[in-house]
Parts: structure tokens; C-alpha cells; sequence
């Protein structure tokens, strides 16, 4: 069924990758929530499980775009993430917070294997011209993992208690094993032959590569920045939601079940976005997404029920968008040689950012909850106040460039990076 139907398979695993990605956050919040009794301690290990993605993730986009076989190193990527959520479970409780967040810190070094380093090889299971719907779909696996992961988090911890959400999570990670084993290869057999196993030099400047096309190219470089920040107030947003639910809803369970709203209107956005992939401008999109995730965090700061619902739908509504957008600008200017560092390293930062968010989230939210939301909006501000920023250094660069021509010092496009970049 997998290889004759690469796409299937591709969204199969997808779905289950990330459904399990999706549970595990909020399923390990009220596992070490219930363990500890602590929020912060709760958002160390959520914070440790994520924050060394800015290191995994580039080495991991390294790897795979070496590998001939790039689903093979994602399929034991998968498991090892997996087994590592285990390993979380069985030391809740028995092990010091200390030992926990390193083993969460060494299985988020995996954690892009199940975002972007899936997402690079969607070129290769799809033709060009049906790239764009291809985008929304994938970006649909999101929303369709935030749409249940978080409920089914909540459910379980209900029912089987709250270590049960992180148990399924790992099972449904590892489901996903077949589907990344056989995804198709990379280049076909006359494809020139890149090592597989390079040296500590050769990886590290694969790595090096990866950043400065990153950093080059403006409009990559301005979705990274600005999608990065607002995973950062997204992250706290996520963090507040089990005390929302306390304080509002009367249930630490019913305020991870909040995100399912979020991811509700989100995958309502992105399945009208599928059916009709010649979406507005990305990078407006991008944009404006962010002003609206401003808004929801500052609704849900009220604490009262009616406008916290409003408040996820919003953000969803955002969300929804900004991912597809943000795919897109990455498929549409990342080389086919770096693709799968760009989309690591893109992935690694915005998770890293997440990660910050929550790490700060969990101290701040137990001095105030509705202060901490307000900070979460101000993130998505200055995700818009980067984002303008970064549009108008060109215009900068240009300005500096006339009046070096004016005065006999000229700079060509070739030796600026930002008039070399594409717009």
C-alpha cells in the first residue's frame, strides 16, 4: 500500500506522528503536574522535552539530506522519541526532576523528526503542480493532531489517569514506523552519491549551510523569525491552558481539551485553504495571523468562559493559515540540496521558541495568570514588529546601495545577501 500510494502513506504517518506529538505536551503537563504537584516543575519537563530541538534539528536536516534513504533515519528517529517518552513514564515519580528533564532533553533532539524532517519529503511523494494542495493537506495533519491530541490527553487522564495520555502517545509514534520506512528515496539512480556518515568537519558545515540559507534569503529568514516568536507566545499559551481550565472551567482537563478548539477552526481554515491552494500571499498571511494570535491570547486574559472559547477559535483561525503559509514559503524557496535543513532547523527553532514561552509561562503563571496571557500577546506583537522590520531592510540595503553608487563605491547584488535573496 505504501509505495503505491506514497502520499496516502505519507499523510498516514503523518497523522499518527503528530496525533502522538499533539498528546504527548499536554499528557506529560498533567502526568508531571499530578506527579509533582507542581506547575513549574510540569513546565520543566515539557520545556526539557523541546528546548534542545534547536540542536537536534539542524543535525538531523543534515543527516537526511545525505541519506538515500531518508525515511529510514526518520522511522528509528520515531522510535527513539518514543522510547524516550516511555522512559519519562516510568521515572515520573521514582526519579529527581533533574534526571527526568535530561531525558526529555536528550528525546527532544528527535523532536523535528516528527514536524519538519517529515514535511521535506513531501516533494518527493507528490509532482510540483500539486505541491500547494499537497501543503494544506499536510498542514491539515497538524490541525487534525491538535484537534484530538489534547482532548484525547484530557480524556485519558480522566478515565485511566494522568500517566495514561503519555503511554498512548509513544504507542502512536511508533505506529507510524512503516509509513517513514517507505517513503520514497531521494533522487533517483543516476542522483549524484553524497557520503551518508560524514565527519564531525563535513556535518558541521552542512549545519553551517543550512543557517546561512536560512539568514540569506530574506523571506525564509522572515517567516523563521516571525513564525519562531509567535511559537513562543503559543507555548505559553498552551502552558496556561491546564490552570484556565482550573479557574474557569473547574478542571485541569478541560483546559488542555481548550486547544481542541483552537485546532477545530484551524483545520476548518486549512481544509477550505485545500480546496483552494491559491491562497493570498504567504508572507501577508504569515503577518496577519500573528496580529490576530495577538487578539486571542489578550480574549482569553479574561478569564471568563464564553471569551475563552472566542479566544481559542481565534488563535485557530490564525494558526491554521500561518502553518500552511509558513510550508509554503519554505517549499517555495528552499534548494532541493538544503531542503531538508531548512525545514529542520526551521522546525528546531520553532520548537525551541515553544519551549522558551512555556519554560517562562510556568513561573510567571503562578505569580498571575491573566499577566502571563497578556505577555503571550506581546509576543505575537513583536512577531508583526519583526516581520515589518525584516520587509523593510531591503528597502534599506537599496537606499545604502544608491548613495554608494552616487559617491563611486558601489555594492553589487552578488556581494549583499539581502539584494541576492529572492523577495
Amino acid at each position: 500500500m505504501h509505495t503505491r500510494h506514497p502520499f496516502r502513506s505519507f499523510l498516514t504517518g503523518a497523522t499518527m506522528a503528530r496525533l502522538g506529538d499533539e498528546m504527548s505536551g499536554p499528557a506529560l503537563l498533567l502526568a508531571g503536574l499530578a506527579a509533582t504537584g507542581s506547575v513549574s516543575s510540569a513546565a520543566c519537563l515539557l520545556a526539557g522535552l523541546t528546548v534542545s530541538a534547536a540542536v537536534g534539528g539542524p543535525v538531523l536536516g543534515a543527516l537526511l539530506d545525505r541519506a538515500g534513504r531518508p525515511g529510514h533515519l526518520l522511522a528509528w528517529a520515531l522510535v527513539l522519541y518514543a522510547g524516550a517518552l516511555a522512559a519519562l513514564l516510568a521515572g515520573l515519580g521514582r526519579l529527581p526532576l533533574v534526571a527526568l528533564v535530561l531525558i526529555a532533553v536528550l528525546a527532544g533532539l528527535l523532536g523535528p523528526a516528527l514536524s519538519g524532517g517529515w514535511t521535506a519529503q513531501l516533494p518527493r511523494v507528490l509532482p510540483a503542480a500539486r505541491l500547494p494542495r499537497g501543503t494544506a493537506l499536510d498542514a491539515m495533519t497538524y490541525d487534525a493532531a491538535g484537534l484530538i491530541g489534547p482532548a484525547c490527553a484530557g480524556a485519558l487522564a480522566g478515565l485511566a489517569g494522568a500517566s495514561s495520555g503519555v503511554l498512548v502517545a509513544a504507542v502512536l509514534i511508533c505506529a507510524a514506523f512503516p509509513c517513514a520506512w517507505t517513503l520514497p528515496t531521494r533522487g533517483g539512480p543516476t542522483a549524484p552519491r553524497i557520503p551518508s556518515r560524514p565527519g564531525t568537519r563535513q556535518l558541521l558545515g552542512d549545519v553551517g549551510a543550512g543557517f546561512r540559507a536560512l539568514v540569506r534569503t530574506r523571506s525564509l529568514a522572515r517567516a523563521t523569525v516571525t513564525s519562531v516568536i509567535c511559537c513562543a507566545g503559543s507555548g505559553m499559551l498552551i502552558t496556561c491552558a491546564p490552570l484556565l481550565g482550573t479557574r474557569s472551567l473547574g478542571s485541569a482537563g478541560l483546559g488542555t481539551a481548550l486547544l481542541s478548539v483552537a485546532a477545530a477552526t484551524a483545520l476548518t481554515a486549512n481544509a477550505l485553504l485545500a480546496r483552494r491552494p491559491s491562497m493570498p500571499s504567504p508572507d501577508a498571511v504569515l503577518c496577519w495571523s500573528a496580529l490576530a494570535l495577538a487578539a486571542g491570547c489578550l480574549l482569553a486574559a479574561t478569564g471568563r468562559p464564553a471569551l475563552l472559547v472566542t479566544a481559542m477559535a481565534v488563535a485557530g483561525l490564525a494558526e491554521g493559515p500561518q502553518l500552511t503559509a509558513l510550508f509554503a514559503i519554505r517549499h517555495r524557496e528552499a534548494p532541493e540540496r538544503l531542503r531538508g535543513r531548512i525545514f529542520t532547523t526551521g522546525a528546531s527553532l520553532k520548537i525551541t521558541g515553544s519551549a522558551l514561552g512555556a519554560g517562562v509561562a510556568g513561573p510567571l503563571a503562578e505569580w498571575s495568570l491573566p499577566g502571563t496571557l497578556v505577555a503571550a500577546a506581546g509576543c505575537h506583537l513583536a512577531a508583526v514588529l519583526a516581520f515589518a522590520w525584516i520587509t523593510t531592510a531591503r528597502r534599506r540595503r537599496s537606499a545604502a546601495s544608491h548613495r554608494s553608487r552616487n559617491t563611486g563605491l558601489a555594492v553589487s547584488p552578488g556581494d549583499d545577501p539581502v539584494l541576492r535573496s529572492r523577495s
